[in-house]
């Protein structure tokens, strides 16, 4: 994936957040989407995720998936400073186990929209973020439906093997 400018950006909070993440980037893999991944607080490091905020559109970003826990404001900052398609993955931790992240990454105000996941659900922010890229994208759009066909065909065999 060197060869080829990263479409996607993969931004979580804290490297405790790196096993949740990490999906995300395996998921896009699959896809032949190329993509870059950093860890970054928005709370411990406000400087440097300006700068690194700054530079995602001159990069040919196209989405962000952002991974937060506990107080989850990474998803909602990373939206508040760009255009892009920001997909938020809440993580499981703290007191409340996630719920907190989820409901801070899910009511965000208008005007600042992030895409929540489930708790987790890194994996299904990179298939979002590859649905978004395939609009533009007939190649990538076939690797999706195929995608879709494996995931049924495993489905209903699985419902048949019982």
């Amino acid at each position: 994936m060197a060869d080829e400018s990263p479409k996607v950006a993969i931004i979580y909070g804290s490297l405790s957040d790196a096993n949740v993440m990490n999906q995300a980037g395996a998921m896009l893999e699959r896809f032949g989407v190329p993509y870059d991944e950093c860890s970054i607080s928005a709370h411990r490091a406000p400087r440097a995720l300006a700068d690194w905020m700054a530079e995602l559109e001159p990069r040919g970003i196209e989405v962000v998936i952002a991974g937060a826990g506990m107080s989850a404001a990474l998803p909602g900052v990373v939206a508040a400073h760009t255009t892009l398609p920001v997909i938020g993955v809440p993580i499981k931790g703290g007191a409340l186990d996630g719920l907190d992240a989820m409901l801070a990454i899910s009511q965000m105000p208008p005007g600042v929209p992030v895409a929540c996941m489930g708790l987790d659900g890194a994996k299904n922010a990179a298939v979002l973020a590859v649905q978004i890229l395939a609009t533009g994208d007939p190649d990538l759009r076939a690797r999706l439906w195929k995608f879709k066909d494996d995931f049924e065909s495993a489905a209903t065999a699985a419902l048949s093997s019982r």
